[in-house]
Formats: structure tokens, sequence, C-alpha cells
């Protein structure tokens, strides 16, 4: 039994040294590009045709990149739209690149003949950070506090509510998103602001 306990003990102070935060998604909301955070639209794409997911290809595996591609978004005219989809390619080291990697489209591959795919199966809360962090400390697979935040509601692909919290609020949010703005449903959880 002490042995178990100090197993247990051993998992949750050093989970925080593990936990390697995601490259997010990216979002282009009225003409500038934000990080995508907790949250990534195509995955229940991919779970629905898994063949066409870009992770079953040859890529290189990422400790920050389990899903194994970066989708870049849009919303335009009050519509969600998937607007690429990229994969870090071998001999991916580039500094001057997203996150120091190489990026190959597949958009083509995974929606031949498309340049805009309209999201219209995504529910739910994207969160886009603005500003300066504020604090770096990270927690378990979480990013880096920053100074504000857009929260986009959205329903079946379309924009319903946008609201701009500062972090403060923005970590109440996140301390008591289930109480105060979530409703359960049976397929997924709707976000309201």
């Amino acid at each position: 039994m002490r042995t178990l306990f100090t197993i247990l003990l051993t998992i949750l102070f050093t989970s925080k040294i593990f936990g390697t935060p995601q490259i997010p998604d990216k979002i282009i909301y009225n003409g500038k590009e934000y990080r995508l955070l907790h949250n990534t639209p195509m995955e229940n794409y991919f779970k629905k045709y898994p063949d066409k997911n870009p992770q079953k290809g040859n890529i290189p595996l990422l400790t920050g990149l389990w899903r194994g591609y970066v989708a870049t978004f849009e919303i335009k005219g009050n519509q969600l739209y998937l607007k690429d989809i990229e994969v870090p390619t071998e001999g991916c080291i580039d500094n001057k690149s997203y996150y120091g990697l190489s990026w190959k489209s597949v958009l083509n591959e995974i929606f031949p003949n498309t340049k805009l795919v309209k999201i219209d199966w995504m529910t739910g809360l994207l969160i886009l950070p603005t500003g300066e962090i504020v604090e770096h400390e990270q927690r378990y697979g979480d990013y880096p506090t920053y100074e504000n935040y857009i929260l986009l509601e959205i329903d079946k692909g379309i924009l319903k509510k946008e609201k701009q919290v500062g972090h403060k609020e923005y970590e109440e949010f996140k301390e008591n998103s289930v109480m105060l703005f979530c409703k359960w449903t049976e397929k997924a959880i709707i976000f309201t602001l």
C-alpha cells in the first residue's frame, strides 16, 4: 500500500514536468491570425472518417503534436471554415516557420479541389488568446496565461456570440466552466457566453 501511495504521489508531482503543451490549431478572425486553444475542431471529423486523417501518413512524431497536423480555420460571414491542414515534414527543423518546423499542406489530399471547407459539425467554444503572456507557469498539457482572450460561441459552424475577457476572468471561467458556461446535451457540451 505504501508503494502504491508513493507511486501516486510521484505521478502527481512530476506530471507538470512531463506534460507537453500541444501545438495549437490556428484561426483567422476579423482578418487577424490567432492560436486556437483547447479545441481541435477537425478531430470529430477524423473520428467519423479515420481514413482521411493525415496522422495516418508518414510524418515525424512530435511530443507537442500528437494529432499529427495543424489546421487553420477562418470565420467569414459568421461561418466557420477550414482553410488549410498542414503536417510537419521530414527534416522539419526550420527556424523561420511556425514553431520552428517546415510544413506541407495536405488539404487537397483530404478535400480534393476545395479551398474552404464549411465546418458545420462543430458546436462549442473557440478560445483565442491575445496580448502578451502574463504567466509562464504551465500545468500539465496546458498553455501559458495570456493578457486577454476572445471567446467565440459556435453552433453547428455558425458564430453566435463573441466575448472578450481578461486573464483573471478567463481563469475563473476555466475553473467554473461546467457550472457557469455549459449546458449538457446528449451529444456535446454547448458552451454559452
